[in-house]
């Protein structure tokens, strides 16, 4: 598995984006108030309205059922079991030192 995706969150989404825009010059699809996707920050990412949290670096899997083992398996805490959302399906897990991240694959 590979990183493919990081997703911040703001409890600010204007000033955020309005941020992102003039700090780096980035652009983004707008899919509507609660999510923004970064358009070309170098990496495939997005902003989530909500609460602030550290960013959450997702990795892409051909084979969701299986990555969601090894994690599992190699000691991992599930955060979230495997969901569906637009595009796709993840699941998130904390890593034994604590670090949140996910795992997605294409719908």
């Amino acid at each position: 598995m590979k990183i493919d995706y990081i997703e911040f969150s703001s409890p600010k989404m204007a000033e955020t984006k309005a941020f992102f825009a003039d700090a780096f010059g980035w652009t983004f699809n707008d899919y509507g108030p609660e999510y923004q996707e970064l358009a070309d920050a170098g990496i495939s990412g997005g902003i989530s309205a909500g609460e602030l949290v550290p960013p959450l670096v997702v990795l892409k899997a051909d084979d969701l059922e299986a990555a969601f083992a090894k994690v599992e398996s190699a000691g991992a805490e599930i955060i979230k079991p495997i969901f569906s959302f637009p595009g796709g399906r993840r699941f998130e897990f904390r890593e034994p030192g604590g670090t949140a991240m996910a795992v997605w694959t294409e719908a």
